[in-house]
């Protein structure tokens, strides 16, 4: 049974005491009979029309979805230099892009590696989204791994190293390991050492530590998650509904 089900029954259950006390507070208390025969009457025609129940669990859900939406809008208005312009992260696509679209990732995340693909052909297609990665490793220590690697060599390395690196981690087959790592690192022409020994630095481990606390404000636990204008997108999404989503953003919708 869902939540919405459950608080709606909850309601109903509650109603008869509801029913007895007005606001003038005048009214002669109804007894145990009295609100049992009225959960009775309600229970008798919810069964006869149990359409009305699906419906008023439709308005609920509307009206969370819709107090979701102000939520995240109102969030991502107070942190919006937090999430769209922190230094920390990597921009890609076009820097210059009337678009902004955020990205919360983990590389050991299977949606994310199959929104990998739907995000490159939607940012290739389109040309005018500048690309934001936040790295959110939640998936256990391969994920802290391959995003202390990937931070650690921006750090060091610039952006244009970090998005070499990102693509390969996204296409990594099996479980990272220092070992593998360190061969991605010199298959990438990069001295590897300096690399590993920086990934727990206390720099590495702001970042990852900044975009986790901003996770928690903004209700994002899992991953793939898109931030684009005022909306959050949780969860993957095939390519037409993040051009939609796109388009919608373009036209304030």
């Amino acid at each position: 049974m869902t939540r919405l089900a459950l608080g709606l029954i909850a309601g109903l259950i509650a109603f008869p005491a509801l029913a007895e006390e007005p606001a003038n507070g005048s009214a002669v208390p109804m007894t145990e009979a009295e609100r049992q025969a009225l959960r009775d009457e309600v229970r008798a025609y919810l069964l006869e029309n149990p359409e009305v129940l699906i419906e008023a669990m439709d308005v609920l859900q509307k009206r969370e979805e819709a107090a979701g939406l102000e939520r995240d809008t109102a969030i991502i208005a107070a942190n919006s230099a937090r999430i769209f312009a922190n230094p920390n992260d990597w921009v890609g696509g076009n820097p210059q892009g009337d678009i902004t679209l955020v990205e919360f990732m983990d590389y050991r995340c299977g949606y994310c590696r199959k929104a990998y693909d739907e995000v490159e052909k939607l940012i290739e297609s389109d040309g005018n989204i500048r690309f934001v990665v936040k790295e959110f490793p939640i998936l256990g220590e391969a994920s802290m791994l391959s995003a202390q690697f990937a931070i650690a060599l921006r750090q060091l390395h610039g952006d244009e190293a970090y998005g070499k690196a990102h693509d390969a981690l996204m296409k990594l087959r099996g479980e990272p390991t220092i070992e593998t790592l360190a061969r991605l690192a010199g298959d990438l022409g990069l001295e590897a050492q300096p690399i590993l020994d920086r990934m727990k630095a206390p720099e590495v481990m702001a970042v990852i530590q900044d975009n986790h606390a901003l996770a928690k404000i903004m209700d994002i636990t899992g991953t793939p998650a898109f931030v684009m204008g005022d909306a959050v997108m949780r969860g993957y999404a095939p390519l037409d509904v993040m051009q939609d989503f796109v388009a919608d953003m373009r036209t304030g919708g």
